[in-house]
């Protein structure tokens, strides 16, 4: 498969060379991708010095020659170009210029400063800025790396880094978490604390992680939080940003990958997934995947006499057309679609034997998501414009034994139904001649419905339910001044004006006229108005060093939650966050990168979920809180074809003013639910020429999670966490071609990931188990 190309590079030949100059669009990215696309779409043969493989270039768009789109890429990556027979190039590492010395007494000669290669830009930065310059934490993930050895889906970035963790309750109903902002462990009415995007619209608000499934993307940026000003409400921990791959202008190519996989104590699996990328004329073309994955289950029941019980099947897919308007402008019309089903639930009881559970029901899960979504962009001269606008339902189900011991079977339903209207639209200028901005706006319309029954198997009963609904405008911009060489200076502000309203559903009738009144004031709209200032510099003290400190806020807005047979409402809730950090060299330029930074949290009116008087979840403001943290990554090519890599994160959190009504509760757990107070990984990437095109690339990481609380108060006091994943995989081929051959949990341990399988049993011991030892093998080719 193409995107799995290791060490050196040929873009062989995959259609006839087009006579005159062609149509090209190269994106960018990494060299040896763009000279793939180069060598398709003009039907030349190029080779590609390993040493400059992963070197950044910008997008090449245009009606142009070969050579000439060719001397552009070199260029950008600081290469020279070479005959290679009589039809193709070969691109080596630039030779340096002889420095000419003037001999002078007393005086030394003096080399040329090194050359720093092209940029790595951060895109969701809203501005294009280079990560050089960029004050902040930010991971970019190359999505090739991502699917190596199959594309999985929000598992595989939780990975690749220490900082980013999960609660991993089930695909499609998980929460995110980054750099210690966690509220609590069930989907409930508040606003996720990390935003995830899909470009530039986001996925969801206050539903959970659609676990979208990682085929065919370009890359994944991560940017540590808050990340208020440019993102606004839920970014409090961060963002996590996935890029597309994008339709090409004039070349069709296609994709596919499949995979058969067999796991230890449970039924096997398999997956599929293809990409076609369709021309429909010069100016138009349409890029199309699909897939299907099923995931066996090694979970028994022996109270219904039923073995691995927790399969999963996803099947989806995503379209998108791109139509080139000229001088720069391009419209983008796509759609996302994807179906998640769970035969049952993937937590065990943690006192019986390996893998198993007690339960009287089937408590099964199904999540769908749809996403429709617009996007013009284009150049104003200097400035660049882009105004997207999407549309997604999201719809999640799920049953919960509910059975009292030694009672009759009772499931306790729970449908949270998300319809999310959003658009955001931004003029920037990118950082030139030391100056450059980002002024936009955005509407963010978010309506969700949770109902719930709770009963006998085959007469459950409508139990309180609520809406809430909420209608954000934002104004925001932000702006960098370059004071001295080397010393750059931020500062923005985003302004947001949020529209709350809410009802509840089944709720018990009020007869007391002062229940009424009551009942009427909480639900009642309310508007909400809040500024999120930020400030940063960063200074470039010695060559690839660079020092960096900013000041950032983050907010979300309150709601209504349910408490036994009332609705209630919460506040909103604040963090503000200061940071320092340093960085030397970059991941993907420089043979050796590190890069480490501490932050002070103070989090204000805490939105987290307890256990109601019911036995159910509610959410209210717990109090108020600091947190700690502190994070490192590194990485470090020792010779040619291997890197090693590694990070570490620290998380010190307290509530240190539980609020009056659960003060009695906090005393007993006050730390802030579902982060580790450690957590690390180190990984290795291996790439080596076989013969000819033939290539080897094995990859291998480790991951160790600490141990961490479940959630807030005494019921929900349970310990978690302290568990080691990890993963082996090795492909075998050419670029066109390739087998892959891969284990995860290679010591087939079961930890313990999350504390939770149905919350009417909560203190009986429940665990969620690490998927056992699993092995697949897998194809993948590229035409």
């Amino acid at each position: 498969m193409r995107r799995l190309v290791p060490f050196a590079f040929v873009a062989l030949v995959a259609a006839p060379a087009v006579a005159g100059q062609p149509a090209l669009d190269l994106r960018a990215g990494r060299l040896g991708d763009a000279v793939l696309a180069l060598g398709r779409q003009t039907g030349t043969s190029i080779v590609v010095d390993p040493a400059i493989w992963a070197r950044r270039v910008p997008a090449i768009r245009g009606r142009m020659s070969a050579r000439a789109a060719l001397d552009r890429l070199a260029s950008a990556a600081g290469a020279d170009v070479t005959a290679a027979g009589a039809i193709g190039w070969r691109l080596v590492p630039r030779r340096a210029a002889p420095v000419a010395v003037v001999r002078r007494s007393a005086v030394a000669p003096v080399a040329p400063p090194a050359d720093p290669g092209p940029d790595i830009v951060v895109t969701a930065s809203k501005r294009d800025v280079a990560a050089r310059d960029f004050a902040g934490q930010v991971a970019l993930l190359d999505g090739l790396d991502l699917a190596f050895g199959g594309a999985g889906g929000t598992d595989a970035i939780v990975a690749r880094l220490a900082s980013v963790s999960s609660t991993h309750l089930g695909a499609g109903r998980n929460k995110l978490f980054i750099r210690g902002i966690a509220d609590s462990s069930f989907t409930g009415p508040t606003q996720t604390t990390v935003g995830q995007y899909l470009g530039d619209l986001r996925l969801s608000y206050n539903a959970p992680d659609p676990d979208l499934r990682l085929y065919d993307i370009a890359s994944v940026e991560v940017l540590e939080g808050p990340q208020g000003t440019l993102y606004g409400a839920g970014s409090l921990g961060g963002i996590i940003r996935t890029v597309p791959n994008m339709p090409e202008l004039g070349a069709a190519s296609g994709s596919i990958v499949g995979g058969v996989a067999t796991t230890w104590h449970g039924d096997p699996g398999g997956d599929l997934g293809a990409t076609l990328n369709v021309p429909l004329g010069d100016r138009t073309a349409l890029r199309v995947v699909g897939y299907g994955v099923s995931e066996g289950g090694y979970i028994d029941n022996p109270v219904r006499d039923r073995n691995d019980v927790n399969r999963t099947t996803i099947s989806g897919g995503r379209a998108m057309l791109r139509v080139d308007l000229g001088n720069a402008w391009t419209i983008d019309v796509g759609a996302v679609g994807q179906r998640t089903r769970g035969d049952d639930s993937q937590y065990a009881d943690r006192n019986a034997p390996p893998l198993t559970r007690s339960s009287a029901i089937r408590q099964g899960f199904a999540a769908d998501y749809a996403l429709g979504q617009v996007i013009v962009s284009g150049g104003i001269g200097a400035l660049k414009l882009r105004s997207s606008t999407g549309i997604v339902g999201q719809d999640l189900t799920e049953r919960y034994d509910a059975t009292v011991p030694d009672g009759a079977p009772r499931v306790f339903a729970q449908r949270n139904a998300t319809t999310l209207i959003a658009n955001e639209t931004r003029l920037w200028r990118p950082m030139t001649s030391g100056f450059g901005w980002v002024v936009g706006t955005s509407f963010t319309h978010n309506r969700t419905r949770l109902s719930r029954s709770l009963g006998p198997l085959d007469a459950s009963a409508p139990v309180t339910g609520v809406v809430n609904r909420i209608d954000e405008m934002t104004l925001y911009g932000e702006g960098s001044v370059r004071l001295l060489p080397g010393l750059t200076a931020t500062a923005g502000a985003r302004a947001t004006r949020s529209a709350l309203s809410g009802s509840g559903e089944d709720v018990a009738p009020a007869f007391a006229p002062a229940a009424v009144l009551a009942r009427a004031q909480v639900t009642g709209d309310r508007t909400e108005t809040s500024i999120l200032p930020s400030a940063s510099v960063i200074a470039a003290v010695l060559p690839k060093v660079s020092l960096y400190a900013r000041y950032q806020q983050g907010f979300r807005p309150g709601g209504l939650a349910i408490e036994g047979d009332f609705v209630r409402r919460f506040q909103n809730d604040r963090v503000r966050t200061l940071e320092s950090g340093l960085r030397y060299g970059l991941a993907g330029t420089d043979d050796v990168y590190v890069s480490a930074s501490v932050s002070h949290t103070i989090w204000c009116d805490i939105q987290a979920d307890f256990i109601d008087a019911t036995g159910l979840p509610s959410t209210a403001n717990i109090g108020d809180g600091r947190i700690w943290t502190f994070g490192a990554t590194g990485g470090w090519q020792p010779v040619a074809g291997l890197t090693l890599d590694a990070g570490f994160t620290y998380n010190d959190s307290r509530v240190t003013e539980p609020s009056a009504a659960l003060f009695l509760a906090l005393l007993r757990m006050s730390q802030v639910p579902n982060i580790a107070r450690y957590a690390g990984r180190v990984g290795m990437d291996y790439r080596r020429p076989l013969s000819g095109d033939l290539d080897l690339r094995v990859y291998g990481a480790a991951r160790y999670v600490g141990r961490s609380r479940l959630g807030v108060g005494p019921v929900l006091g349970e310990e978690q966490g302290d568990y080691l994943d990890t993963t082996l995989t090795a492909r075998i081929g050419r670029p066109a071609f390739g087998l892959t051959l891969g284990v995860t949990n290679l010591f087939d341990s079961v930890g313990n990931r999350f504390a939770l399988g149905t919350p009417f049993q909560l203190g009986m011991g429940q665990i969620t188990p690490q998927r056992p030892r699993t092995l697949r093998l897998g194809l993948d080719a590229a035409f």
